[in-house]
Formats: C-alpha cells, structure tokens, sequence
C-alpha cells in the first residue's frame, strides 16, 4: 500500500518531531527515549499512558488538560520499551505518584510492569490499570483477559480528570477501574489495514465479508459474515455490547463510534444514528457522544461501538473538561 513515509525504520521518530513541531506550546520530548510529557509539569497524580503507534491518534493525541500528563511511545504496533516506561514516568511525576493507563496487551503488560518497577525503585509511587473493554476477546467470566480497544478514550478520560481534580493516588485509580467497569466495545472490520515498514496488509479478507470482533493489530474475531446494511451491522454489534454489562432500561450512557482508519465520518455517523434509536427503543439515555477516528489501525476499514455506563460519580469526572490537539471536551452537566 502507499505510504507518505521517508525512511521505514524512522517514521516513529518523524511522527514525534512533527507532533512536537505542531504542539511544541503544549508538550516537550522526553529525552532519549520515545515519550512526550506536557511541558509544565502538574501538581497532581501523573497520569501516563501509551502503546504502539499506528494507532493514531491513540495514545499521542491524549495528553493534555484534564487527560494524561505523558505517553510511552512504541513503534508501531509495538510496546513502548520499559526504559520509554520509566522515563515518562519521571518526567511526568510531581511526587504524588504515577497511574498507568493502556490496553491490555502482553507486551504492553510486561513492558509497562518492568517500567514500573524501575519507578518504584526511585521512589515514584505506581499504580496500574488495564484497559479491557473488548468483549469479543474473551467470554465475561474471563473479563480480565479482554483487550483494550477504544474503550482507552473514556478511561482516560475519567483518571485525568479524577487526577485533575486533585485526588491521590488510591482514588485516581478506583476511578479509572470504575470506567473500565463500566465500559463495553466491540469492533468488526471491513478491510485491512497496513504495516508501514513493509507496506503489507495486516490480514487478508475477501471482499464481500467482514470479521466481527476483530481486533485493533488483526487479532481473529468471533466470526466472518457476508457484508451487510449499517442498520443490521449495527444491531449486531450493538446486542453484544448490551448484553455483556449488561445495560437496561433506564440507564444513561456515553456513546463512542471510533472509526478506524479508513471509513468516513459520513458513515460512522449513520451507524451513530442507529444506535441512537436502539438505545431510545431500549430506554437507555445517551448523555454524551463522540463519533471520529480515536484509535485506528493505520487504513484499516470498520469501526467500534463503545458504551460507558454512568453513574452520578463517574458523571462528575466524565463532565470535567479536556483538551488535546485531538480531543476536546467542554464542560458538560453543573
């Protein structure tokens, strides 16, 4: 496939000094490693994500007001190194200890694990936790081994904004677990996506099927099935979220349609209007709603649903502003 790339081995680097060229106002590099952190440093719990690149804007594009304070960057499709790990956790640490955000992935585990430790042993405070929204990557009963897809936006979402409201360490991290808790995806994908280094797709796919639960690198899904209409692929993807917390009459969500590479927002927004009806069907209240490209695998064709139970807590943090240069949140509720 067709890359606007210079050199294979170099487009992590490039993509770091162009963000950093662009947003140098709000961000600096972390030195020697593949991190960036907000250039003022915060009197608060750190919030540190991160994870591949080819994701984009995931995990990049998610620090700022009301997010994270720095990302560990990998190259694509890979963990960040535990050296990135620690060194961003450095850079971004006030002294009131660092909360660790990504998906749940073992490289991403164990890399972040030993960066952790390394943390540790300079006397920086650590917690962790996993984001695992997927459900098509593992039965509820094993809910602890589900990938994190998506579902990254809302999570960090809630411990910036718990970290931005002042609280320690032990609160932004109950806060954190309580949204992944609370929230739901799935995924299904049209076409593949590519790996920049050799141009070549990252699965292959024949025409006129689609893979339900595929995941974010080609992870298999649950199952192939022909093309269908967005109103029918919606439903489907849509009773698997629902029935997995499950959701019911009378609760109140957040809706996220994350586009993941290459389909427009023209269609992402027709599957954000079904899902609007079955919710209203069903008696769930939609609060809020984000439809764009969050976390992408490179070109790849589909999109996720994601849906985030609320309760008057997570309201609260959900409500509290944000800012990036790819996400913006306004002040929502009292």
């Amino acid at each position: 496939m067709k890359k606007v790339i210079n050199e294979s081995n170099r487009v992590v680097e490039e993509m770091i000094e162009g963000f950093l060229a662009a947003y140098g106002r709000y961000y600096r590099k972390v030195p020697g490693v593949k991190g960036i952190v907000r250039q003022e440093k915060q009197d608060k719990v750190a919030v540190v994500i991160g994870g591949g690149s080819g994701h984009e804007p995931m995990f990049l594009g998610f620090a700022g007001e009301g997010l994270a304070d720095g990302v560990a960057i990998g190259n694509v499709f890979a963990a960040p190194t535990p050296d990135t790990v620690y060194e961003v956790a450095k850079a971004a640490d006030s002294g009131k200890g660092v909360l660790f955000v990504y998906g749940n992935y073992a490289g991403d585990v164990l890399n972040f694990d030993m960066g952790a430790e390394l943390a540790e042993n300079e006397g920086i405070a650590t917690k962790t936790v996993l984001v695992t929204d997927d459900v098509a990557s593992a039965p509820p009963e094993r809910r602890g081994e589900r990938r994190g897809i998506a579902g990254d936006v809302l999570v960090i979402k809630i411990a910036g904004a718990a970290a931005a409201n002042g609280l320690d360490l032990e609160e932004v991290t109950r806060l954190a677990k309580k949204a992944n808790d609370n929230t739901r995806s799935i995924g299904v994908a049209l076409t593949p996506g590519s790996i920049p280094d050799t141009g070549t797709p990252t699965f292959t796919l024949p025409e006129d099927e689609i893979e339900f639960g595929m995941g974010i690198h080609g992870e298999p899904g649950v199952k192939r099935t022909k093309l269908m209409k967005a109103d029918e692929l919606t439903d489907h993807m849509l009773q698997a979220v629902l029935e997995d917390l499950p959701f019911q009459a009378g609760d109140e969500v957040c809706v996220l349609i994350n586009g993941l590479g290459s389909t427009t927002l023209m269609e992402l927004l027709i599957v954000h209007r079904r899902v609007s009806h079955v919710l209203a069907d069903r008696g769930i209240t939609v609060y809020d709603s984000d439809v764009n490209s969050f976390c992408t695998t490179q070109e790849m064709g589909g999109f996720s649903i994601t849906l985030m139970k609320l309760d008057e807590e997570l309201k609260k943090y959900y409500n509290y502003p944000a800012y990036s240069p790819f996400y913006a949140k306004q002040r929502l509720g009292e």
